[in-house]
């Protein structure tokens, strides 16, 4: 039986809408981006209470949640904020993040590169 306040990580998760199932929850879990007080959660079936601090990665980003109570149902989104605290650390500002991609060495809009142009690129790349 499960002890008063407790309840198992992946069904937290879903009530919180961290994830859309507690399938995804699980798979979450196992595959170790779940941490408990800064251990990790082995499985599914871990137990969280309120006070512990869970370290989420999700999609490029670090969740740093505190529990504050268990959940009963997968409410609305107000309803699953009541169950957390949020202690992530700000996002990274755009200016520090780098580039998804290199600039293009070409001005917007003279069409297509050739593939002479396309081989010149590739020189001057490995050269850096």
């Amino acid at each position: 039986m499960v002890a008063e306040g407790r309840q198992r990580i992946d069904r937290w998760l879903f009530f919180t809408r961290a994830v859309k199932s507690r399938s995804l929850a699980a798979k979450l879990v196992v595959a170790g981006r779940v941490r408990i007080n800064r251990d990790k959660a082995a499985q599914a079936s871990d137990l969280v209470k309120p006070g512990d601090v869970l370290t989420i990665t999700l999609d490029r980003r670090i969740f740093v949640w505190k529990v504050l109570g268990a959940g009963v149902r997968r409410g609305p989104a107000e309803e699953a904020r009541t169950l957390y605290e949020d202690m992530s650390p700000p996002p990274a500002a755009k200016a520090d993040a780098l580039p998804d991609a290199i600039p293009a060495l070409r001005e917007a809009g003279s069409g297509r590169p050739t593939k002479k142009e396309r081989r010149q690129t590739d020189r001057l790349l490995d050269e850096d």
